[in-house]
């Protein structure tokens, strides 16, 4: 197995491990409830050039980090929300690489997509509280990655959640901010 470079993943690679059961998706739906606090904890206090700093050689700065979050998490509830309301319906991919270059990664502020995620969340997780043991068996087709069950879904944010927010928290702990 090849080594994991820890700037990269801090918490590890994502290996899929979906839920089975009420205390499994409790506690990853515990991981996107505290996300957007997670993520206020790890920008606080970081003055605008601490927050254009690349997390890692060659990667996304801590902003580009900030506002990706809220983006892929925005698209993942819409697409739960459509395997909800379709019979197994395709979603449309997306190039987080060429949004991460747009100008409202650049020029908004980090605590705007702290508010939007925490917004986002607060909704996400209510869905997810109340869904049904049989939702959590249905699908999307994603084009890239192919049928996916809301279990896999949940798995895969939960660990998305507390990845891009150990990356900022790792830089800080490297650089003693």
């Amino acid at each position: 197995m090849p080594s994991v470079d820890p700037t990269r993943h801090p918490i590890g690679i994502y290996v899929p491990d979906p839920p089975r059961d009420p205390a499994g998706r409790a506690e990853r739906i515990g991981h996107l409830a505290a996300c957007p606090d997670r993520l206020a904890e790890a920008l606080f206090d970081l003055d605008e050039s601490q927050l254009d700093t690349p997390y890692r050689e060659g990667g996304w700065t801590i902003r580009q980090v900030a506002h990706h979050l809220p983006d892929s998490h925005m698209n993942a509830y819409l697409r739960m929300k459509l395997a909800l309301t379709e019979d197994a319906p395709t979603v449309k991919p997306y190039f987080e690489d060429r949004l991460a270059r747009l100008a409202d990664y650049r020029d908004t502020p980090a605590q705007t997509s702290v508010t939007l995620l925490r917004a986002l969340h607060e909704r996400w997780v209510v869905l997810l509280r109340n869904l049904g043991e049989s939702d959590w068996q249905r699908t999307f087709v994603h084009p890239e990655s192919g049928l996916q069950t809301l279990d896999q879904v949940l798995d895969l944010y939960a660990w998305h959640s507390r990845h891009h927010v150990g990356q900022i928290a790792s830089l800080r702990a490297r650089k003693g901010w």
